[in-house]
């Protein structure tokens, strides 16, 4: 029997990348998975082939994380497991960012993991309790150039993680934050050999199924954990290391 076995985890884009790593390594250790993406053709193929649910979601839209949640909540049941994936980047630098690419990615980013974690936790109450992993970043703990909304987005998962914690710990759910650094995902897609990998203590991007083992021990076995963040960087954020 997988660790999952009973639970219902809603993954957010979970077409490609990380979140279809997540749901893979949920499902195979039990779980049901409804695999959510504003990428229907992807999300579909995702769910087939892990023997779980597609579900169309835009994270930014209110209206529709409430008729998700009370759907998978009315055919599938109450949900014990949220992962907030989806996200966006926008290589900009703030002097030159507009104002609606700012929105952008704050909105997918940042308001759509607020408005995750406002949706499920009803559910999750009358489940007996919950897990809640918002995706940050490496950028949600320190600065990078030419990524203002980003930088900006990643450390207000971080806080709004802290936030719900206390809010929702004497409920039962559990919210924490995952930190990657760079990940072999289409978001990366032609920084594989960047310089900035070759100096990490870890010397290479990082593979999509090393944060969903992580994600996993943080679903069903950091019983204890709430609030703080697990960081998957391969040592990016540890500091500099000194030739002399």
């Amino acid at each position: 029997m997988g660790k999952l076995e009973g639970k219902v985890a809603l993954i957010t884009g979970g077409a490609m990348g990380m979140g279809a790593a997540d749901a893979a390594l949920l499902a195979s250790e039990g779980a049901t998975v409804v695999v959510t993406d504003v990428d229907e053709k992807d999300g579909n193929a995702v769910a087939a082939s892990i023997g779980g649910h597609y579900r169309h979601l835009d994270v930014t839209s209110e209206d529709n994380w409430r008729e998700v949640v009370a759907d998978v909540v009315a055919t599938i049941g109450n949900i014990d497991i949220l992962v907030n994936n989806a996200g966006v980047v926008a290589f900009t630098p703030v002097a030159t960012t507009e104002l609606a690419e700012w929105n952008r990615v704050i909105d997918i980013n940042l308001t759509g993991v607020f408005l995750g974690i406002r949706s499920v936790v009803e559910t999750m109450k009358a489940a007996g309790g919950g897990v809640i992993v918002n995706l940050s970043s490496t950028a949600g703990m320190m600065g990078y150039s030419n990524l203002s909304a980003y930088v900006a987005s990643k450390w207000g998962v971080r806080g709004l993680t802290k936030a719900a914690a206390l809010d929702l710990g004497r409920d039962n759910i559990r919210v924490v934050s995952v930190h990657p650094g760079g990940i072999r995902t289409p978001m990366t897609a032609g920084l594989e050999g960047n310089e900035m990998y070759a100096s990490q203590p870890i010397p290479r991007i990082g593979e999509p199924d090393e944060v969903a083992r992580l994600i996993l021990y943080l679903v069903a076995d950091a019983t204890f954990s709430t609030g703080t963040e697990f960081i998957v960087d391969g040592g990016a954020t540890v500091g500099q290391a000194l030739n002399v």
